[in-house]
């Protein structure tokens, strides 16, 4: 399996459980098997049986394409972020002489609205910026191209709402988009003003100017604590006649005007930014399964059984996926011999060497299920699986040479012939050439004992 962090296996998890819940329980006798057989807790079983049941149904790969869409999604916004810094920026200084208010409600007033928006959300309702999380999350899911993909999304969500980490992770992509757009306008402004000369005013037709005079250095006093300048009371009152053509009344209009835009509205977002990171990361480490859910609580009995259980009662599946062999973390040995549903009349088993031994015929779940909980413990180095081609090739027939196959390190099916005087039918015979070539296991008409006992033909 691809490695994971604990995050994407929860995510994935909590995916099969939802899938499970909707659509009916998954066929995963092979998936319990493995779980049981691997050990641990209950909550690790849980996570080994969907991380199979995701790897076997492409779970897996669509969170891989829904990752690799999630990230263009953000660049894309991150884009937007910047283009919108760079016209808040333009905007502001788009006027000649500039109107140092107008200029400062350019670039702080949808801002802070939006910051205050947020906070008051974060206080009341803990959901707010869920627009934009919901536009991340849409853009995530077209750019994957992944039809399997849209079962990610709401499992994600379901997962995070129930920690109420929703807010902190929507609350660090908000702010630090913001982020990213102020900084933006910030590098804007210090270009511009380097390379341009502006000249700084302010109008009014029912205010005073004292009122000014007062709302300038309210807003200039915790930048002027980190150095900014703020223009002086003559300055101020001579810049509501007309642009003053002094470069220090400029400088002192501009340092000030930077100052603002750093302290209002960078700071509050990247110390938010912050704040909902470091949230996000301590709830992120303390997230767990909740067993208490009815579809884990279901498989209670099936991973961590009180007693051992035999048979298969779960129905065949619907499609057969490709053998890829399971056993590459556990060392594997020996060679084994075993018959699928060989009636009496055919002599077995044939002569073996005396380091190939015979798993007999699985004719019964019972046979069935044993073999498999020992192959889990014990794989074989070289399996041979012996086939009546008789028979046609069912789903469960197949189905079963599938999972033996995954619990070998390498796997040979041999297809039987006719008894003397019977002769094979060629249409079934090429059913079951069709049927292995799509399982990508070698198959032949004569016996493999030579492979068997030495691994070479």
């Amino acid at each position: 399996m691809t490695e994971l962090t604990p995050l994407q296996n929860l995510w994935l998890t909590e995916t099969v459980r939802l899938r499970e819940e909707h659509a009916g329980p998954l066929d995963d006798l092979e998936a319990n098997r493995l779980a049981r057989a691997a050990g641990g807790d209950l909550p690790s079983r849980i996570q080994r049986r969907a991380l199979w049941l995701a790897e076997r149904d492409g779970l897996a790969a669509a969170l891989k394409h829904w990752l690799q869409g999630a990230r263009l999604a953000l660049v894309l916004l991150m884009i937007f972020a910047l283009l919108s810094g760079a016209g808040l920026a333009f905007a502001a200084l788009g006027q000649t002489p500039v109107n140092v208010f107008w200029a400062l409600g350019s670039l702080l007033g949808l801002n802070l609205i939006l910051l205050l928006s947020w906070v008051l959300g974060l206080i009341f309702a803990g959901e707010h910026g869920a627009t934009l999380g919901r536009l991340w999350l849409w853009l995530s899911e077209k750019l994957a191209r992944d039809a399997k993909a849209a079962q990610l999304a709401p499992a994600l969500l379901l997962m995070l709402q129930r920690k109420k980490l929703n807010r902190w992770a929507l609350g660090t992509l908000v702010n630090g988009l913001w982020l990213m757009a102020m900084l933006c306008a910030l590098f804007l402004l210090l270009m511009l003003m380097a390379t341009r000369r502006y000249g700084f005013v302010w109008e009014t037709t029912i205010l005073s100017a004292d009122t000014f005079i007062h709302v300038t250095h309210a807003l200039g006093y915790l930048p002027s604590l980190l150095g900014f300048n703020v223009p002086t009371v003559e300055m101020i009152r001579a810049s509501g006649d007309g642009a003053l053509d002094i470069e220090s009344a400029r400088q002192a209009w501009a340092t000030w005007l930077v100052g603002v835009l750093v302290v209002y509205g960078v700071l509050p977002r990247l110390l938010l930014a912050l704040l909902c990171f470091w949230r996000w990361n301590i709830g992120k480490a303390a997230l767990r399964l909740d067993l208490n859910l009815p579809g884990y609580a279901q498989l209670r009995e099936r991973l961590m059984p009180t007693s051992e259980r035999l048979g298969v009662n779960d129905p065949e599946p619907a499609q057969m996926h490709r053998v890829e062999s399971g056993v590459g973390e556990i060392a594997s040995e020996g060679a084994l011999l075993v018959a699928i549903e060989l009636d009496e009349q055919r002599p077995w088993p044939p002569a073996l060497p005396k380091n190939v031994s015979n798993a007999g015929i699985l004719d019964s779940r019972e046979s069935r299920h044993k073999l498999l909980e020992q192959l889990s413990r014990f794989p074989p180095a070289r399996l041979a699986i012996a086939c009546d081609p008789r028979r046609s090739p069912d789903r469960g027939s197949l189905a079963l040479i599938a999972e033996l196959a995954r619990s070998a390190g390498e796997t040979r099916v041999w297809l039987l012939q006719a008894p003397p005087g019977e002769a094979l039918d060629a249409e079934r015979l090429g059913d079951w050439h069709i049927a292995l070539q799509q399982l990508e296991l070698p198959f032949a008409d004569c016996a493999p004992l030579n492979w068997l006992e030495t691994g070479h033909d």
